[in-house]
């Protein structure tokens, strides 16, 4: 990037771009096994599902195969976009009393932080409604670095060191991620056999299920969900004090529903619905959309400033309105509306920020003003979030898949002899009542992955997505507007120097606030720095490229000639195919 605010004309590595397909994901082996899938014939569903269980086998600290699975799917038949809600409730036996006890102000850590897994259920269904191959097929990628075992490579390392000693309480995780109490040196090969296992077990249900492709599919859901899987995932349960039973796991089918979005300029842009963060992009955007921004000069003070204060707003009616909408009245058509997108933009004072997440806004539709729960103030840096991973395809036929994948093996304990954690997403509820995503049974976690699609003039036209908790949603944004109002390429944009802000509650537990925090790559000017401290921002120094700022990867059609481009980001281990 040049000093100036403008951009260099090469990125560090190029756009991908392809004519019939195209990949790109948190890891190279998952992009080509995704990319294998397409080679043979099979569609941007099944291809996405493959690479979505690999995912899990590649990245296990952070991304749990019975875990989270947010899925959007844009169906070019149908000219529509799908959502696939993979995201698992509380067990009806959760004990709001008990989780305030052991946790005082937040949701303790351990097997009561789990919630009922939403991952498998979301990629059989996948497959079942719009894929071709059977299960065995999309998960003998998975299934094979499973059970052969991969490079342990140095972001794997760096998430299983700097949490061993989180590991090494439960028998489980120490015995796959730190046998004999250490860490696997990187360069390694990490097997996880009982995780091989699982999944074998759930291929042979489908290989032993007579009838057709849709009662064979069913079989794996069932094994899983109500067979001898869920048995024992209920058993240990039990033993250990964990609210999870075999009724929650039985009554389990992901939802299928619609997204919602918003209009920018020319395109429509999806998200997940409130049970996850994405209207916080959605919302950005609107407030965005009137504003000349290539006019204030890329990652200058001025651009930096509005889009950061633009987001602060969005946290803010996060904090305030955002919840499970089975739960919780979100007033979604007010938040994305032009009229109240105006009159959040006007809240934005060009010569001052905020300094502290600003008061809510009044959208339509909301039925009174919200209580603020009570901010817990931090200090030092913002912390490392609880990761995530992300996976998009985009096929022959006009179909695109966009998901993030996610769950922590490291804050909750693995089911004995499975490899596996359940998902303990329970850690992004709230124990204050007033909160609309405080914790209470049959309610999801308002959770922040959150994948993104994007249509023009009623077609795909991008998908992207990253992981990094509280960060995704502002990566995503500016990774957009680098594209759509800067016009760089697609790599370009993935790797430009980003920038935080973290003046909110941290989605997290312990949810800590750092009132006025933004952050900034080592990469943005440092006049355009010292500008925002004079502005009245926090600024906190990130290094060149770092992993904290997400790791966003992206397909995008280019409307003129149709082609495919894909994008990967080199912060991480992510890496973009096409062809």
């Amino acid at each position: 990037m040049t000093a100036s605010g403008g951009f260099d004309a090469l990125s560090w590595r190029p756009t991908l771009v392809g004519r019939e397909c195209a990949v790109a994901s948190g890891h190279y082996l998952a992009t080509l096994a995704a990319q294998r899938v397409l080679d043979a014939g099979g569609n941007a569903i099944d291809a996405g599902v493959t690479a979505a269980m690999a995912l899990a086998v590649l990245q296990p600290d952070i991304v749990s195969f019975a875990g989270v699975a947010p899925t959007l799917i844009y169906l070019e038949k149908e000219a529509r976009v799908i959502s696939l809600a993979g995201l698992g409730p509380w067990p009806a036996a959760t004990d709001v009393g008990r989780l305030r006890r052991e946790g005082g102000e937040a949701i303790p850590e351990g097997i009561v932080r789990t919630v009922v897994p939403a991952a498998p259920a979301t990629h059989v269904e996948a497959l079942r409604r719009w894929g071709t191959l059977t299960f065995e097929q999309a998960v003998a990628p998975a299934l094979e670095l499973a059970r052969h075992g991969f490079y342990l490579y140095p972001f794997l390392h760096h998430g299983i060191e700097s949490h061993a000693a989180d590991f090494d309480r439960y028998v489980e995780n120490r015995g796959i991620f730190r046998p004999n109490g250490q860490t696997p040196p990187v360069g390694s090969l990490l097997r996880q056999e009982n995780l091989a296992r699982t999944l074998w077990r759930l291929a042979q249900a489908e290989r032993s299920r007579r009838g057709d492709r849709d009662a064979k599919l069913r079989a794996v859901h069932d094994c899983f969900y109500r067979g001898p899987i869920a048995a024992e995932i209920a058993g240990f349960h039990a033993r250990e004090g964990g609210f999870l039973t075999r009724a929650d796991l039985a009554r389990f089918e992901v939802p299928v529903e619609a997204p919602i979005a918003c209009r920018y300029k020319q395109y429509t842009v999806y998200s997940g619905d409130t049970w996850c963060q994405g209207i916080v992009l959605l919302e950005a955007l609107k407030i965005l959309e009137r504003i000349d921004l290539p006019a204030l000069g890329f990652n200058s003070s001025a651009y930096i400033h509005t889009v950061a204060e633009a987001l602060n707003l969005a946290f803010a009616d996060r904090e305030a309105y955002v919840g499970d909408p089975k739960f919780v009245a979100v007033p979604v058509a007010g938040l994305l509306s032009d009229d109240y997108a105006r009159s959040q933009l006007g809240r934005i004072d060009p010569n001052r920020a905020f300094g502290a997440m600003p008061q809510p806004g009044s959208p339509p539709g909301a039925t009174a003003k919200p209580p603020v729960a009570a901010l817990r103030r931090a200090h030092g840096k913002v912390p490392a979030p609880a990761d995530t991973i992300y996976a998009c395809v985009a096929d022959r036929l006009g179909n695109a898949y966009s998901a993030t994948l996610s769950d922590t093996s490291y804050d909750n304990p693995m089911v004995p002899g499975m490899g596996l954690s359940v998902s303990s997403r329970g850690s992004q509820s709230r124990l204050e009542p007033e909160h609309p995503a405080c914790v209470a049974p049959g309610k999801r976690p308002r959770m922040t992955p959150s994948p993104a699609l994007v249509l023009a003039n009623g077609r795909f036209s991008m998908a992207f997505g990253t992981p990094g908790g509280d960060i995704q949603s502002q990566a995503m944004l500016q990774v957009f507007l680098n594209v759509n109002e800067h016009g760089m390429s697609l790599q370009q944009a993935i790797e430009a120097p980003r920038f935080g802000t973290f003046s909110f509650p941290n989605s997290f537990a312990p949810h800590t606030y750092l009132p006025g925090r933004l952050c900034v790559e080592g990469r943005i000017a440092q006049d355009s720095v010292a500008d925002l401290e004079r502005l009245g921002h926090e600024v906190e120094r990130w290094g060149m490229g770092v992993w904290l700022a997400g790791a966003v990867c992206a397909i995008r059609r280019d409307p003129e000639t149709g082609l495919l481009h894909a994008g990967a980001d080199p912060r991480r281990e992510a890496y973009a195919l096409a062809w």
